[in-house]
């Protein structure tokens, strides 16, 4: 069995974001805290992932091979998860062999590496590149980078009720729409589906053009035959994929001081940052509503925040 029971992770609070600067544009933001699920498999990585656990039970696999880098967010709560729940798990990871605080965890909980070079990871969308590895494991179902895919944007649905389940808490009837960042889109996939156009969904891009986020949005819309979708992909990557600067860390620094809410840098620190700066630019008119995801991902910031912090 590579499910767990139904309801096995808390429920994400959402709570008012209190910041000067949405204050002053009469902005109002609901903070939906992924991050608190549970303090290893947190994030929006168990809703991208349980769709593909779900189809890899139905053909009798024993565990799970997936990709992800060095500080990868998706392999460390695939990982925790095949701990916890005694499934085989082998992650694919970019680059040369290297010990982060990450990598030191999916060894401790038993995932078996392998490093494939930055070429041999650049061929993981190759028609042919899960052949060798489905050969060599062949009793693991292979999920795509991040947990991408329309499984993985299905899965997201539950993130849309778990929120509207809670907007009476906040004196809510409504929300004008939803912001998060973008690693591979499937969030931001699922949902632009489960809304069906009721709201604009915002993705604050964490990555450079080039990693395709677009394409696979557009890829997830096609293969759940939507032919119009209400959504907008807004650069937030800050040059590239894990570029980190003394701007955004000392904002991250400032939002954590004044809210009280943990940030990484990769992500969600990014989609904050970027929301700052379209409603100082007067994107959103008084009186907007947004639901903000915290996406979770806050053990990669071992890597590039120090602890003091």
């Amino acid at each position: 069995m590579l499910l767990p029971p139904t309801n096995w992770l808390s429920q994400a609070p959402l709570e008012h974001l209190h910041l000067d600067w949405l204050t002053t544009a009469g902005i109002e933001v609901a903070l939906l805290r992924l991050d608190q699920i549970d303090p290893l498999i947190s994030g929006n990585k168990w809703f991208k992932l349980v769709e593909h656990l779900k189809a890899a039970e139905r053909v009798g696999a024993e565990g799970i091979i997936s990709l992800g880098g060095a500080h990868s967010n998706h392999l460390h709560a695939l990982a925790a998860a095949g701990k916890r729940l005694g499934f085989k798990t082998v992650g694919l990871l970019r680059g040369h062999a290297q010990e982060t605080p990450t990598v030191l965890d999916l060894q401790a909980f038993g995932m078996q590496l392998h490093w494939l070079g930055y070429g041999g990871y650049r061929a993981r969308n190759e028609p042919d590149f899960w052949a060798p590895w489905q050969a060599q494991y062949p009793q693991l179902y292979a999920v795509p980078e991040g947990g991408g895919g329309l499984a993985g944007a299905l899965g997201c649905a539950v993130i849309k009720e778990q929120a509207q389940a809670q907007l009476p808490s906040l004196g809510w009837t409504d929300y004008h729409g939803w912001w998060l960042a973008c690693g591979t889109g499937t969030t931001l996939a699922g949902l632009v589906l489960t809304e069906g156009g009721a709201h604009p969904v915002y993705g604050a891009l964490a990555v450079p053009d080039d990693h395709g986020v677009a394409p696979q949005v557009e890829s997830i819309m096609q293969s759940a035959g939507l032919a119009t979708a209400d959504y907008e992909l807004i650069d937030a990557s800050r040059g590239g994929f894990a570029k980190v600067d003394p701007g955004l860390l000392a904002f991250i620094e400032q939002t954590e001081q004044a809210s009280g809410v943990p940030l990484e840098p990769l992500y969600t620190g990014k989609a904050l940052l970027a929301l700052k700066q379209q409603v100082e630019a007067g994107r959103f008119a008084p009186g907007t509503r947004l639901i903000f995801i915290h996406t979770g991902g806050l053990q990669g910031r071992r890597g590039f925040i120090p602890t003091s912090t």
